[in-house]
C-alpha cells in the first residue's frame, strides 16, 4: 500500500510540473486575444490515472498559473474577484469532471473513458469561462464585441471570438493525445 501511495505522489508531482510548464509555454501561443490551454491533456491523463481529486488538483495548479502568468490580466483589471472565481472554478471543475467521467466509463471501455474525459474537460473549462463572462464581464465583453465588428451580437462574439477557436483546438488536441498518453503510461507500468 505504501509503495502504491509513493507511486501516486510521484506521478502526480510529475503531472503537476508538466501542467506548470505547459501553461507557461502555452501562454505564448494565442488564438485571438487568449492563449490556448495545452495543459488540459495532462489534466485528463492525471485524472484518468489517479482519479477525480487528482484532476481537481491539476486543474487548481492550472488556474493558479493562469492567474499569476498574466493570462487573465484583461479580466483581473475589470473584476478581480470574478476573475479568480471563474479561473479557479473552470480549472478545478474541468479536472474533476474528467476524473469522474473516466471513473464512470472505465469498466465498460478504458479508451472510450479517456476519450469521453478528453471531451468533457474542455467543455467544462470553456463552459465555465463563458458563464463567468456572463456573470462578471458583460460590459467589457460587449465593448470587445463592438470593437471586433460583432455589433450587438455579444453571444456570437463570446462563442466565435472568445471561445470558438480555442475550444476547438483544445478539444481536438485533447481527444487526439490523451488516450495515447494514458495507454503509453499504462504500458510503461506493465514492465
Amino acid at each position: 500500500m505504501k509503495q502504491l501511495d509513493t507511486k501516486k505522489i510521484v506521478g502526480l508531482s510529475i503531472f503537476t510540473a508538466i501542467v506548470v510548464v505547459l501553461q507557461l509555454m502555452g501562454s505564448f501561443i494565442h488564438f485571438g486575444m487568449f492563449s490556448i490551454s495545452l495543459v488540459l491533456v495532462p489534466i485528463v491523463v492525471g485524472a484518468a490515472l489517479y482519479g477525480a481529486a487528482a484532476g481537481a488538483w491539476l486543474g487548481l495548479v492550472f488556474a493558479i498559473i493562469v492567474l499569476i502568468s498574466g493570462d487573465a490580466a484583461a479580466f483581473l483589471a475589470v473584476n478581480p474577484l470574478g476573475t479568480i472565481l471563474t479561473v479557479v472554478l473552470k480549472g478545478v471543475l474541468s479536472g474533476c469532471a474528467a476524473g469522474l467521467m473516466y471513473r464512470a466509463l472505465q469498466e465498460k471501455h478504458k479508451t472510450a473513458a479517456v476519450i469521453a474525459s478528453a471531451v468533457i474537460c474542455p467543455v467544462v473549462n470553456t463552459g465555465i469561462f463563458l458563464i463567468g463572462c456572463v456573470l462578471f464581464f458583460m460590459e467589457p465583453v460587449s465593448a470587445w464585441a463592438e470593437a471586433m465588428g460583432f455589433g450587438e451580437n455579444v453571444v456570437g462574439y463570446m462563442f466565435l471570438g472568445l471561445a470558438g477557436g480555442n475550444f476547438l483546438f483544445e478539444l481536438l488536441f485533447n481527444v487526439a493525445l490523451s488516450p495515447v498518453i494514458v495507454r503509453l503510461v499504462r504500458l510503461g507500468k506493465m514492465k
